[in-house]
């Protein structure tokens, strides 16, 4: 693999509406639990991308998609010491239910049954589409985007899977997240919200990680990322940001954030600024 330093960019193209686009080389990154509003379509090039889901290992190598549904924890790291090297586009539920009800006969929900398809030519048409989007070619972006996505459907679609909860916990996994949801720059201990639901702190973790995937802590970190995406998105500064969401400070969200996004907060905005700035020249 060509060159030594990790590199990511992270960033939207305007002829793209409600699709995140992503070019990144890691050595050393680790990806730490987490979810993504959108899915998770990405192009292994070079390396393999080790990913926990599903409670296994999932191994990428160069050739094949990992493929990670919305609301689905999962990890990520290299596989070989070297690295890997990947582009993926990440498509709003509604942009890939849109192209399913256009191209394919799937009702409900579309998804991805299996995290990992070999597939070398749709791996080429995720990386065009990122070349589409630098070169400002919003036609070949959008045409080549929808190709590989009725591609994926037809080879890996199924309906989404819902997370079956296992345990009579899941009414109170539900209050527990609500609380969390509406009080998310101050939230309880977990002593205190379990007394507050009326249940022992070990049964509401229990629940929790049934019902979500990962522990209130941890779910709790990930939905502040989720937060100072969008406030990101609107302007907000990340010192703001991270006040907002109830992380200490900048560095405290830069830390937690670039665990889960790939990069930092900073330089996720200013790609969104970038964006917009050269769709406002044109319009």
């Amino acid at each position: 693999m060509a060159g030594s330093a990790e590199q990511a960019r992270h960033w939207r193209y305007a002829a793209l509406p409600g699709v995140d686009l992503l070019r990144a080389r890691y050595i050393h990154k680790t990806f730490v639990r987490h979810t993504h509003e959108h899915f998770v379509i990405a192009g292994i090039a070079e390396g393999v991308d080790v990913f926990r889901h599903g409670g296994a290992d999932q191994h990428a190598g160069p050739g094949t998609l990992a493929l990670v549904n919305p609301d689905t924890p999962h990890t990520g790291r290299a596989g070989v010491p070297e690295g890997w090297r990947y582009g993926a586009v990440y498509p709003a539920p509604e942009v890939v239910a849109g192209i399913a009800a256009e191209t394919t006969a799937l009702r409900g929900a579309p998804g991805f049954v299996r995290p990992v398809l070999d597939d070398p030519h749709a791996v080429a048409l995720v990386h065009r589409v990122l070349r589409a989007a630098e070169e400002g070619n919003a036609l070949a972006a959008d045409t080549l985007l929808r190709v590989a996505v009725t591609r994926l459907l037809r080879l890996n679609g199924g309906r989404l899977p819902q997370r079956a909860v296992r345990t009579a916990g899941a009414g109170t996994a539900a209050r527990a997240r609500a609380v969390l949801e509406e009080r998310l720059a101050d939230p309880p201990s977990l002593s205190r919200l379990a007394a507050d639901l009326s249940v022992s702190p070990f049964a509401l973790l229990r629940a929790f990680r049934d019902a979500y995937g990962m522990p209130p802590h941890a779910w709790l970190t990930d939905a502040r990322v989720r937060r100072a995406l969008r406030l990101l998105d609107a302007g907000t500064t990340p010192a703001d940001a991270a006040t907002a969401v109830g992380f200490t400070d900048q560095p405290h969200l830069s830390r937690h954030f670039t665990r889960i996004v790939g990069v930092p907060p900073g330089a996720y905005q200013r790609e969104r600024k970038n964006v917009q700035d050269r769709w406002r020249q044109r319009s």
